[in-house]
Formats: structure tokens, sequence, C-alpha cells
């Protein structure tokens, strides 16, 4: 393990059986989400939060954490669009990303809510 990712895949006590998805290295990037809608284990449409942009708190191989006002019970399949900033990416124009994913875990954060997402499927589209 590199120096620079030493810390970024411990897991506290209190988080057991999540160390398996996180066992990537995070980046803390925080950019709008466009979330294009959420459906539930039982395959009902989320309320209230498609069509929403929510905050990425930051980003692995694996997924990415969300800080929402909405709860998304764990199990929920997501579609959402992260927009990479062109100076960001070393590109001419914005890159968009469109994922498929389902949230892995939902927890309490303060007046927020922290959704775990694991994505499942992913294309890069230039705006």
């Amino acid at each position: 393990m590199s120096e620079a990712t030493k810390g970024t895949v411990e897991v506290s006590k209190n988080r057991k059986g999540y160390a398996d998805v996180q066992g990537a290295p995070r980046f803390p990037i925080k950019l709008p989400v466009a979330l294009k809608s959420t459906v539930n284990q039982d395959g009902v449409a989320g309320q209230g939060f498609t069509g929403k942009t929510v905050e990425m708190e930051n980003i692995s191989a694996n997924g990415v954490l969300f800080r929402m006002d909405a709860d998304v019970p764990v199990g929920s399949a997501v579609d959402f669009t992260i927009s990479l900033p062109a100076d960001v990416v070393g590109a001419e124009a914005d890159v968009q990303v469109d994922c498929r994913g389902r949230v892995v875990r939902s927890f309490a954060d303060g007046s927020r809510r922290g959704v775990g997402v694991v994505i499942d499927e992913y294309r890069f589209e230039r705006k």
C-alpha cells in the first residue's frame, strides 16, 4: 500500500460489513450530481428526489458517497450524472458520466443523509 493511500481504506468498528465495499481508496471530490431516478427494492420510484441535485462527498473505483436531504433505502437502484469540469479533466468541454448503481449504505449525518452507492454501470459523454 502506498503512503498516499494509507488511512483511506480504514474502516471504523461501527461499520462492520461495509469494509468489503469500501476496499478502494476514496477521493474527496465535492461536485453537484444530478440524481435522475431512484427505484426501491420493490421497484417503486422514489418520492421527492428524482430530478434533484445532490452533493457528491467522495468517489472511488467502487462507488460514491452522496450528501442529501432525503433518505434512500439500502437496495434502491439509482441513476445519476456526474459533471466533471473541463479544466479538471483537461478537456475542452465538461465531461458527463452517466451512472447506474445501487444504494449499499444510508446513514444520518446531522441534518442531512449520507448515501453510499456502488456504481454498477457508467458511460462517459462530452457536453
